[in-house]
C-alpha cells in the first residue's frame, strides 16, 4: 500500500509513520508502542522496517457493557473494536505546523474505572483544542479490568500503568517529529484517568516523562486501605487457563465485581492501582514520594460540584429514592453532596494544598455548570465537552440537556484557552471566574 500524495508522512525514530489529513488538523491514528501477552508487562515495540499506517482507530480493550452507562453514551462505542492488541496511541497536531516547531504536548488517559472507555472515542476528539490552540495531542489506549489492573497468582498487577510508562517513553523518543516538544509534555485525565496520572507521579523518573498534569474529578478518595477488597476480588479470579478466550476471562471480571460488593464506597471503583508493586511504591511512602516530585511537575486539578449526580441519575437505587415522596430529593441531594465531597472535592483540595506546601505550582478548579434541560446538572462528565469532542459526538449523549451549543463552545473556548496556557507555561491567573461555568484558584 503507497501513501496517497496528499497523505502526511511523520519521520520518527519508529519509523515512517503515514497518517491523514482530517481538514485544519493531520492525524496518525492506532499506531502501536508495545506489545503485551496476556497478563505480561508491556514491550516496546521495536522499529519499523516499513512504512507504519496509521489511519485507524485505535482497538477498545475488551471490557464488560454497563446498561447504566450505555442509557447515557448511547452509540458511542460503536464505531471501534474491541482487541486485548490495544496498546496503542492516536496523534492529533494542526495542519499548519512548521517543521523545526515545539508545540506543547498533551497526553490524554480516558476514564471509565479502570474497567471501560477508549482513547478514541469520539466525545475526546480534540480536533477543535489542537486546531484553536496549536497543541499537539496523543490519546493512549492501555488495558483495563482484569487485563490490566488486579493481579492475581502469577498475574502481575499495575499492567495498564505499565502500558501507560511505555507510551511516554514513545512519545519522548518520537513525538519531535510530529512537531511536539518531548520536554513540554502534559499529561490530561479523567477519573480513572486522572487517578492513574496521579499514580504515575509516584513513579521512579516521572519528571522526565511529563512536566505538568490536567486532573480531571480523579476519586482519589477511593485509592487507599483497599487490600481487604483487593484478597476478595483475587479469591474470586480463580485459575485463568491459557485458552480462555477473552469472552471467558470477562465473565471472570465480573464475579471479580460482584466479589468487591460490599467493600463500601470503595467497591465502586474496585479495579486500580496497587502500592507496593511495581512501579509503585508502598502504601506508606505515598505521601513522602509526591512530596519530593512535588517542585519539578506543576498541577492543575480539580472536579464538578455535583461529581456523584451522574451516577445518582443512572443507578435504579437512587432513581427509586429521588422518587420518595418529600424525602427523596433532599435524601438524594445529601447523598451527592457527601459522595462528592468526600470522593472526589476534598482529596482535590487536600491534594492541591499539599503540592504547593511542598515547593510545587498548583492550581484548583471547580466547574459549576448546570445544563439546562438536564437531570445531571454539574455532574461528572459535564466538564469534558468544553475541551473535547464536537455538537455532533456530544449530541449522542443526554449530559448537556437543552444547551445551545453555540453559546456553550464559547465558554469552551476560553477553558480551552486557559488549560492551553497551563500547559504551554504552567501558569495562570491567580483566580479565574467565568460566572456559572468554572473557578480556579491558586493553591
Amino acid at each position: 500500500m503507497q501513501p496517497t500524495p496528499t497523505a502526511p508522512q511523520f519521520h520518527a525514530p519508529a519509523g515512517t509513520i503515514i497518517g491523514r489529513a482530517d481538514g485544519p488538523v493531520l492525524r496518525a491514528t492506532g499506531i502501536r508502542y508495545a506489545r503485551a501477552a496476556r497478563f505480561c508487562p508491556p514491550e516496546s515495540e521495536p522499529d519499523a522496517l516499513e512504512p507504519i499506517h496509521a489511519t485507524s482507530p485505535a482497538p477498545a480493550c475488551p471490557q464488560l457493557a454497563d446498561p447504566r452507562v450505555d442509557q447515557v453514551m448511547g452509540s458511542l462505542f460503536e464505531a471501534l473494536k474491541f482487541d486485548e492488541d490495544c496498546l496503542r496511541l492516536s496523534i492529533t497536531l494542526p495542519a499548519d505546523y512548521r517543521a523545526g516547531e515545539k508545540l506543547p504536548v498533551i497526553v490524554w488517559v480516558h476514564g471509565g474505572s479502570y474497567v471501560s472507555g477508549a482513547g478514541d472515542l469520539a466525545i475526546y476528539d480534540p480536533a477543535v483544542w489542537v486546531a484553536e490552540q496549536r497543541v499537539v495531542f496523543v490519546a493512549v489506549t492501555y488495558r483495563l479490568g482484569l487485563f490490566g489492573f488486579l493481579g492475581s497468582g502469577s498475574m502481575p498487577p499495575n499492567l495498564g500503568l505499565l502500558d501507560l510508562l511505555a507510551a511516554l517513553n514513545w512519545v519522548q523518543r518520537n513525538i519531535g517529529a510530529f512537531g511536539g516538544d518531548p520536554a513540554l509534555v502534559t499529561m490530561f485525565g479523567h477519573s480513572s484517568g486522572a487517578d492513574a496520572i496521579a499514580q504515575l507521579m509516584l513513579t521512579d523518573g516521572a519528571a522526565s516523562l511529563f512536566r505538568r498534569v490536567m486532573l480531571h474529578s480523579a476519586p482519589l478518595g477511593l485509592t487507599r486501605n483497599r487490600q481487604r477488597m483487593l484478597r476478595a476480588m483475587s479469591a474470586a479470579v480463580g485459575n485463568i487457563p491459557p485458552t480462555a478466550t477473552a469472552a471467558e476471562v470477562l465473565a471472570r471480571e465480573s464475579a471479580v465485581i460482584k466479589a468487591a460488593r460490599w467493600q463500601g464506597l470503595k467497591s465502586g471503583m474496585p479495579f486500580g492501582p496497587q502500592y507496593g508493586a511495581a512501579p509503585l511504591p508502598p502504601e506508606t511512602e505515598i505521601d513522602a514520594t509526591w512530596a519530593t516530585v512535588a517542585p519539578h511537575i506543576d498541577v492543575l486539578i480539580g472536579a464538578t460540584a455535583e461529581e456523584t449526580r451522574f451516577f445518582a441519575v443512572i443507578d435504579p437505587t437512587f432513581n427509586w429514592l429521588q422518587r420518595l415522596p418529600l424525602a427523596g430529593g433532599p435524601v438524594v441531594r445529601l447523598l451527592t453532596s457527601v459522595t462528592s465531597n468526600r470522593i472526589y472535592l476534598d482529596p482535590a483540595r487536600v491534594f492541591a494544598t499539599h503540592q504547593a506546601r511542598a515547593g510545587g505550582r498548583a492550581w484548583r478548579f471547580l466547574l459549576t455548570y448546570q445544563p439546562p434541560g438536564s437531570p445531571f446538572g454539574a455532574a461528572h462528565v459535564v466538564d469534558l465537552p468544553l475541551l473535547l469532542g464536537n455538537r455532533a459526538s456530544w449530541a449522542e449523549t443526554p449530559l448537556l440537556g437543552t444547551a445551545d451549543w453555540a453559546e456553550f463552545d464559547a465558554v469552551g473556548r476560553q477553558v480551552r484557552q486557559l488549560w492551553a496556557d497551563f500547559a504551554r507555561s504552567g501558569e495562570l491567573p491567580a483566580q479565574v471566574v467565568i460566572p456559572g461555568v468554572l473557578e480556579v484558584e491558586k493553591a
